[in-house]
């Protein structure tokens, strides 16, 4: 009897440092995306924290022509992707986190959309007392129960002018933060950044309504970010307030100045806030300008805090980030690091936009690439898109776990 040969066992024929280099040279996404489906020890060789995030490009606001589509480019692949979204369809981003959009409507509607699998996930809308704690005088304006009420800003002549979409970021949501991707088991905290406000508010998949938090920043708080399982409140001049969540409480630190090594507020431009293992980073440009000098000249810097060490922790600078790349939004004031893959320059962040220069109709784009040891920056240019130049939607959908957005 002739015998059966057995098909080799590839989950245990490769040892685990061979998988994990023969992982650090793979070139694109759909490379990670064949290796990780071979078996779990593959997988668990290629997280895809290693891998460059995808770059959403500017949603023209135009209330006749609502976005119902979107054009992401990937900067590894150097290529785009159009992904029919009708969800974006009267609605405005405020927030991406752990590769999902946070959309907000007219009415300030909350929900949470995966743009790669079309999962979506409601939370509470924003509330008279979400109204109250920013600074404008924000009121509802007809009968809310029956869909017609709508968010109305009264001015001190007694005037009042509707809340339009475009404007939802000013005066409601500056930006959401999630701790964890929404797993539909309570995991995931979503953290919102109020505008013009010293307060925040937070919810958990499935509460009804925000839960305001007085951080006690002197001013108001500036962006949010996630680190050590904690949510790090940043006031505009540069203080962190510590947010613990358990359960449905959260328990505020006292906001601390840390601030020892670093330049005055006054005196930086365009401030990232983000967590690379383990420790708060922040990336800036020292304003050096003198009378009738333009354009002036500017440099980049990074620095970092441990927050753990001490009461009174201290920035320094950072001018070797080793493995790592740091990605900054343009439009928000937080980001995120990883390490370096192929085509990802270590030790540089990446802009979404310039820091300076008129983009235009939005219609342009270019990215900033600075290096961290030098401070000096490049502009690389993205491609002209056409219709004809679309990938293949499921090798994005591929890729949507633990995928970064950047926009």
């Amino acid at each position: 009897m002739a015998s059966v040969r057995s098909l080799p066992d590839w989950s245990s024929g490769l040892p685990r440092e061979l998988l994990e280099i023969i992982a650090k040279k793979l070139p694109s996404g759909e490379d990670a995306a064949s290796f990780r489906s071979v078996c779990s020890p593959w997988r668990a060789a290629l997280p895809f924290a290693r891998f460059a995030p995808l770059l959403l490009l500017p949603l023209l606001f135009d209330p006749t022509s609502p976005p119902e589509a979107a054009t992401f480019y990937s900067l590894v692949e150097e290529k785009t992707v159009v992904l029919p979204l009708p969800e974006l369809h009267g609605k405005v981003v405020v927030g991406a986190s752990c590769g999902w959009l946070a959309l907000v409507d007219d009415a300030t509607a909350v929900s949470l959309l995966n743009p790669f699998t079309g999962s979506g996930v409601a939370l509470p809308p924003a509330d008279q007392r979400v109204a109250a704690s920013s600074s404008r005088s924000l009121e509802m304006a007809g009968d809310g129960d029956d869909g017609g009420g709508r968010w109305v800003v009264r001015c001190s002549s007694g005037d009042v002018s509707p809340v339009t979409l475009d404007k939802m970021r000013e005066v409601f949501f500056s930006e959401i933060v999630l701790s964890t991707t929404p797993g539909g088991g309570g995991g995931c905290v979503a953290m919102a950044v109020l505008a013009d406000s010293s307060e925040v508010a937070f919810c958990r998949v499935g509460h009804t309504a925000w839960t305001l938090i007085e951080t006690n920043v002197e001013c108001c708080v500036s962006t949010v970010v996630h680190c050590h399982g904690s949510f790090l409140a940043i006031g505009c001049l540069g203080e962190v307030s510590t947010i613990n969540i358990a359960g449905d409480r959260a328990t505020p630190s006292p906001a601390r100045s840390v601030s020892s090594s670093l330049p005055e507020a006054a005196e930086m431009c365009h401030r990232s806030y983000l967590e690379v293992n383990g420790q708060l980073h922040l990336v800036g440009v020292p304003i050096r300008a003198f009378h009738g000098e333009w354009p002036f000249g500017h440099h980049a810097v990074v620095y970092k805090c441990d927050l753990t060490a001490g009461e009174t922790p201290v920035w320094s600078m950072v001018t070797d980030a080793g493995d790592m790349a740091m990605f900054m939004s343009k439009n928000f004031n937080s980001g995120f690091g990883g390490v370096g893959v192929s085509k990802i320059k270590r030790n540089f962040i990446y802009l979404s936009e310039p820091m300076y220069g008129d983009q235009g109709d939005g219609t342009d784009h270019s990215l900033e690439l600075v290096d961290i040891a030098t401070g000096t920056s490049e502009n690389i240019g993205y491609p002209t898109i056409h219709g004809s130049e679309v990938t293949n939607v499921e090798i994005a959908k591929d890729l949507s776990e633990e995928k970064q957005l950047l926009i």
